[in-house]
């Protein structure tokens, strides 16, 4: 679909794309925004490739390097990249930083239980996602619980799992 696409979804692994094994451990699976978007009835042209296949604290700076040069190879002027939760943020700094100048609207998105699971928050993330990287300016973004927050302005609360903007310097 290359040339063709509007939106180009990199899939990196993460707690969205685990899945159950046989042997009853959670292991990164084919990458979950594939099926998950067969579900729509749209007329968006919406390419997915698998990028890497990680956990997000398995992540490395060479990892980080991959996904920016995923990036020169997408023609679309959109990109949802799935992620793990745990390391997001810092995926989305990296890339602000390092695909500076980028004219492309880059939204980061994950789910903080598998897809696979009945209760997950993986389709709402992905379709937020998906709408986000549609009107948005140029720039690199998080998008998780129905909230959007641009890279370098959100961190997430391990206790909540929600994705909060920091407090201000100077204030609790």
């Amino acid at each position: 679909m290359t040339g063709t696409a509007d939106i180009t979804v990199l899939a990196t692994g993460g707690t969205i794309d685990k899945i159950y094994a046989v042997t009853g451990q959670l292991e990164i699976g084919p990458p979950a925004a594939r099926w998950l978007l067969d579900t729509l009835t749209t007329d968006l042209r919406i390419e997915v490739r698998s990028i890497l296949a990680k956990d997000s604290l398995d992540i490395t700076s060479a990892d980080r390097r991959t996904i920016a040069d995923a990036l020169d190879d997408v023609e679309t002027p959109s990109v949802v990249i799935t992620h793990g939760t745990d390391t997001l943020t810092d995926t989305a700094e990296y890339l602000r930083q390092h695909a500076a100048g980028t004219s492309r609207v880059i939204v980061l998105t994950g789910a903080l239980r598998p897809a696979a699971m009945i209760d997950s928050d993986a389709a709402l993330n992905l379709g937020a996602a998906l709408m986000a990287s549609q009107t948005l300016g140029a720039g690199v973004y998080v998008c998780m619980g129905g909230r959007v927050f641009p890279a370098g302005a959100v961190r997430k609360d391990a206790s909540t799992g929600r994705f909060l903007t920091p407090p201000a310097r100077g204030t609790r």
